[in-house]
């Protein structure tokens, strides 16, 4: 029984657990030791490590930022070497980068803008909202800003009052008590003398001297004060009635100035004390206690700079600024003794001086202190009443100074014209490389012509204008060789100063002599051009014409080259000079129709038909079956009254040109004439050769139509639309004749089968819109507008129609999207103009004119300039807001234009009874017409 009784003790015998440490039930902590842990021994590896998870199914764990950082690694490649094609990859990765950052860099900055400026419209800024009142505040006046009430407290809290209080003192009590008494007793002292008399010798005192004594310190303390001494003491430099007046003057300053100054004060002290040599800072200084009104001070302070900074010339002449007339004098003449190179001193001094003597005199000891001062002997020059003086002046300068190119040309302008080529050719050899002395060589050479006695041979004449261009071109030369290179550009821009000071000889030379300067040779007729008419831009017309003359002399077969050299005659020169270059032209360019045309117009506008007579017989030489030539020897002939001769030249041009043109001039010569059936003849001969030309089926077609043959003109007209479907003309003349019969229903329906065979034709909408409008279908007009500026969406037409079709309100913003949308056209300038016009902005509306019609820069171009329903609208303003001379301005450009287009235009410059009205006197009945 007791061998089975557990032993308590045999624990100890047991091995202890493995996380067994003993003592710590009791609050032992423990310590292990080398011999406990045994030798030091490597761990195991990264490989042993991932086996035995491996084994025991775990996922080796994985540190997900190793590879974040690519400028600190310690992951895969932390243990590896930098080397330098590590370098280059990282470079390549950097270049990659940045392409890319470069290519979503402008998209990303045009969002972040947009982004911005979303911001700001939402939420703008206090100063964008004030923006536009503060900008309102420069219109404010002195007396408005004056009127302005004090803020005063509005931050509507109370203020604490002060309710401090103190004892008032004792004497004050008494004192304040005994103020109303009255004395009724005598002291001491005058009972003892007997009352009221004063203890003296008896004298007697004289009021009157003590008043007078008085008098006269007070006046003598005013004398001082008012600046002025006088021996009576009763006289004043105070003016009574400018008194008041002089006190507007005073600058009263504030608090914050006075503070302002005292910092700037202690500033410039400090600053002068730190660097005594540094002139800018005396001056300032000064500046500073004269604003302040401390005359005394600031003189003093410059005094002291002058002593610290004798060589600074500015140090001197701010001292004489700051002191009166007689003391700058004596301060220039110490400033000389330091600075004596000094320019700016000497002319100071000599500014000084009230005659011209005393000035003559500072200068000349300038001179001799500074020979080389061009700038001395200049002023000293322009003080010469004298020219002999002046010359002897000047030939002393150009020995002391021989490089001044100045001065030179200043002795040469002097001397009579044989000594000043002597001056001349002595300055080319002392100034070799200056371009001013060939200019001025030529320029006298142009002047010794031009005073050339009337009896004087023209070979001598000639003679001295060629020996111009032959020193220009030596002086090109001679510069090249010593390496002077100007640039064409800038030999032009002398060409246009000489032109400008009247030689225009030598301007012509310089033009000749450098015109092919940097030009290559396929390049060198556009480059012309473009100077040509930069040159004509800044009004340079002699600088423009001898470029032109130049290019023809190159180019003589080239026909825009001359056209725009007539356009100049026509413009800046004489018939005589236009005439001469129109005759140089058709010989060059015998060939070129416009020119033959140019010349027989200039002619005949001039008066002389014999002489377009003559002109066209030469072009029908060179140009036989020209139909131009023909048809304006036509004209000529019928605006002269030469019927029969228009008949027999148009029969001839039938059998030599036979062109359809020619056929349609002769039924409207016959129509004109009254003759409709010699010209339904006509026509039909000519339909039959030309069947495809659709105005001749529309001239058949109005000759039925003005006949009452409405069957025949509808005839004419299906026929022409049989023939020539993409002529708008015709399904318009065919509506037109439909509806004037009465038949609406039919004139839509061949507008609406013209729309399908021209589609986007501005023309056929506008008279479908018509068509409603004069059918009283206001509804149906504006739908049929709104369709149309969908397929039209640029139609100048459509969108004016559009405009007017808006309430009135409205129509600012609508001519505006039509603006956008159709490109500034002339038709919606126009009514945009008319707009202003009914606002009563008269000046904004002649503006707007005049936009809707520029000028023409040649015939191929067409601008508003060439419809005249503009001209027409701007002549009814002008008529009812302008002057005359505002209405003959109109007048004159129209006919400078010579407007062909228009629906109101046509329509009255085609009709019979104007054939033969100018265009001034169409254009007075078109701004009847207009409505």
């Amino acid at each position: 029984m007791a061998s089975n009784k557990a032993n308590k003790l045999a624990f100890l015998s047991m091995p202890a657990p493995a996380s067994y440490v003993a003592g710590l039930g009791r609050g032992a902590s423990g310590f292990t030791t080398r011999s406990d842990i045994g030798p030091a021994r490597e761990g195991p590896s990264a490989e042993v490590i991932a086996e035995a998870q491996a084994k025991r199914g775990e996922e080796p764990e994985i540190d997900q930022d190793q590879f974040q950082d690519p400028d600190n690694e310690y992951g895969l490649f932390a243990g590896t070497t930098y080397e330098q094609d590590d370098e280059e990859a990282d470079k390549i990765y950097e270049a990659v980068d940045a392409a890319m950052d470069a290519r979503r860099k402008a998209r990303r900055e045009a969002q972040e803008q947009a982004e911005l400026a979303k911001h700001r419209a939402e939420r703008p800024k206090i100063q964008q909202q004030f923006a536009d009142l503060k900008r309102g505040l420069s219109a404010v006046t002195d007396e408005e800003w004056e009127s302005i009430p004090e803020v005063g407290n509005l931050t509507r809290k109370k203020r604490k009052k002060d309710e401090r209080a103190f004892v008032v003192p004792d004497s004050v009590i008494v004192g304040d008590r005994a103020k109303g008494e009255y004395e009724n007793a005598l002291d001491p002292m005058q009972q003892e003398h007997g009352g009221f008399e004063t203890p003296a010798d008896g004298a007697m005192t004289n009021f009157v001297e003590i008043g007078q004594a008085r008098d006269k310190i007070l006046s003598l303390k005013l004398d001082q004060i008012s600046g002025t001494s006088t021996s009576s003491g009763l006289s004043t430099s105070i003016d009574p009635k400018g008194y008041l007046t002089s006190l507007d003057s005073v600058v009263i300053k504030s608090d914050a100035e006075i503070g302002d100054i005292k910092r700037a004060r202690m500033l410039f002290d400090s600053l002068v004390k730190s660097n005594p040599k540094h002139a800018p800072g005396w001056i300032a200084a000064a500046r500073l206690e004269e604003h302040a009104g401390r005359m005394v001070a600031a003189r003093k302070l410059i005094k002291q700079g002058c002593e610290q900074c004798p060589k600074s010339e500015d140090v001197w002449i701010e001292a004489a600024r700051l002191h009166n007339n007689d003391d700058a004098k004596v301060i220039f003449a110490n400033a000389v003794q330091h600075v004596g190179q000094s320019v700016k001193i000497w002319l100071a001094a000599a500014d000084l001086e009230n005659d011209a003597k005393s000035k003559r005199r500072v200068l000349r000891k300038a001179l001799e202190n500074i020979p080389n001062s061009v700038r001395l002997w200049k002023e000293t020059v322009n003080l010469e009443t004298s020219a002999s003086d002046a010359r002897i002046l000047l030939s002393r300068a150009v020995e002391v100074i021989p490089l001044s190119v100045e001065l030179w040309l200043a002795l040469a302008q002097l001397e009579t014209l044989e000594n000043a080529k002597k001056v001349l050719n002595k300055a080319r050899k002392a100034i070799p490389t200056s371009h001013e002395i060939w200019i001025a060589a030529g320029r006298l050479l142009e002047q010794e012509a031009s005073i050339m006695p009337a009896d004087a041979p023209e070979a001598d004449k000639k003679k001295t204008y060629d020996m111009v261009d032959k020193t220009i071109e030596a002086g090109v030369q001679q510069l090249r060789k010593h390496q002077v290179l100007l640039t064409r550009d800038q030999w032009l821009k002398e060409a246009e100063k000489c032109e400008t000071q009247g030689s225009v000889r030598t301007c012509e030379a310089i033009v000749k002599a450098t015109i092919t300067m940097d030009t290559e040779e396929e390049d060198q007729l556009d480059t012309w051009m473009d100077d040509a008419e930069s040159a004509l831009s800044r009004d340079k017309v002699g600088t423009a014409r001898t470029i032109f003359a130049y290019a023809l002399k190159v180019f003589p077969d080239k026909k825009n080259l001359w056209i725009r050299a007539a356009g100049l005659e026509k413009a800046h020169g004489t018939p005589e000079s236009l005439n001469q270059i129109l005759e140089r032209a058709v010989e060059h360019c015998p060939q070129a129709e416009v020119l033959w045309l140019m010349g027989a117009k200039e002619k005949w506008m001039a008066g002389d038909v014999d002489g377009a007579r003559a002109v066209l017989a030469r072009a029908f030489d060179a140009n036989k079956e020209s139909e131009k030539i023909w048809l304006a020897a036509v004209k000529l002939e019928a605006e002269n009254d030469q019927l029969e001769v228009a008949r027999e030249l148009l029969i001839r041009a039938r059998t030599i040109a036979d062109t359809e043109r020619i056929w349609m001039k002769s039924a409207v010569f016959e129509r004109q004439r009254g003759q409709l059936d010699a010209a339904l003849e006509t026509l039909s001969t000519a339909l039959s050769k030309f069947p495809k030309f659709a105005k001749l089926y529309i001239i058949q077609g109005q000759i039925h139509q003005s006949q009452g043959k409405i069957s025949a003109a509808r005839g004419s007209f299906s026929a022409g639309i049989k023939a020539c479907p993409k002529e708008p003309t015709l399904w318009i003349l065919a509506s037109r004749l439909e509806e004037a019969d009465g038949k609406s229903i039919k004139a839509r329906a061949l507008l609406e089968k013209a729309r399908q065979v021209n589609p986007g034709n501005d023309e056929l909408w506008a008279e479908a819109v018509g068509v409603e409008e004069r059918s009283g279908g206001a509804a149906q007009a504006k739908s049929m507008l709104a369709r149309g500026l969908q397929e039209c969406p640029t139609s100048g037409l459509l969108w004016t129609m559009s405009i007017w079709a808006e309430p009135r309100p409205m129509r600012k913003t609508r001519s505006l999207d039509a603006l956008k949308k159709s490109n500034d056209n002339p038709l919606i300038i126009c009514t945009v103009a008319r707009l202003f016009w009914a606002e009563r902005k008269i000046e904004k509306a002649r503006q707007w004119f005049q936009r809707a019609v520029p000028p023409r820069q040649d015939d191929a171009t067409e601008t508003g300039a060439d419809i005249g329903d503009l001209w027409g609208w701007w002549l009814k303003f002008e008529r009812q807001h302008g002057t005359e001379e505002h209405r003959e301005e109109v007048r004159v450009k129209c006919e400078q234009a010579e407007p062909h287009h228009g629906l109101t235009w046509q329509a009255i410059a085609k009709d019979l009874k104007n054939s033969k009205k100018s265009i001034r006197e169409i254009l007075e009945m078109v701004a009847d017409a207009l409505q």
